[in-house]
């Protein structure tokens, strides 16, 4: 039987790059799943791409978010995975909107579906998993604004609200994933890329020759189903080429 058989999914985040990825790996394991995203042509053309997937255009920030979504789909798994592109300009050249784009965006929507969580509406034995980055725990590079720190709020968010979820013996997991290594072929880390290349004065090429132990998308698809699947210890997990492992 498929790990996820007879379980719901929702992608927040789901149309594109890694959310895409984390849908094709709960579709191929057996999960009825429904992708979020605000744009209804990408959402479109993967449920052409993927027969039987669910989908809603929706702004995962709007405060109303979490009610529409879970409307449409109870989750067994619920996966937080919209994000803004990082910033990618020295601090001083920043306003505060650039610089703040990952909070008003990553850590709110995390915190606005957490949120929902807590208040009941999900069932006793759901799984929250929050996807951070590994620039939470390296810090990231110095031209990408607050992103390091909007990741890094994630992955508290998620020990917040298991804490929370103890107190109130509401039966839930909370969990966040931080993919260790940036990721060519995303929107996300295409932007990265290009970025620090930019800033190191070197070319885009050259930066990924000195990266190793890369994970792909699929690689964190893979991982949350292992997480939301599995009874692992802890709340903050990373995964790299080298496979899931919880962070330290």
């Amino acid at each position: 039987m498929k790990s996820l058989q007879n379980q719901n999914v929702v992608v927040v985040g789901g149309s594109r790059g890694v959310g895409r990825s984390i849908v094709e790996a709960a579709l191929d394991a057996g999960a009825t799943v429904l992708a979020v995203a605000r744009g209804a042509a990408d959402l479109k053309q993967l449920a052409w791409e993927r027969p039987g997937l669910k989908i809603l255009a929706a702004d995962a920030t709007a405060e109303d978010a979490p009610r529409v979504v879970f409307d449409a789909l109870a989750p067994d798994a619920l996966v937080v995975c919209a994000g803004a592109l990082a910033p990618a300009a020295p601090i001083q050249e920043q306003s505060w909107e650039v610089f703040s784009a990952n909070w008003e965006m990553d850590v709110k929507a995390s915190f606005l579906f957490c949120r929902e969580a807590l208040k009941g509406r999900l069932k006793p034995g759901a799984r929250v998993l929050l996807i951070a980055s590994g620039a939470a725990i390296s810090g990231g590079p110095p031209n990408s604004g607050g992103y390091a720190g909007a990741k890094r709020m994630q992955i508290f968010l998620a020990g917040h609200c298991q804490k929370e979820s103890d107190r109130l013996g509401l039966g839930l997991r909370f969990m966040a994933l931080s993919p260790a290594r940036i990721m060519p072929g995303t929107g996300v880390g295409d932007r990265g890329i290009d970025g620090i290349a930019a800033y190191m004065g070197i070319r885009p090429a050259d930066f990924l020759a000195s990266m190793s132990d890369m994970q792909t998308p699929a690689d964190v698809g893979q991982a949350v189903i292992q997480l939301v699947t599995g009874k692992p210890q802890g709340s903050s997990f990373t995964v790299s080429g080298s496979g899931l492992a919880a962070t330290a």
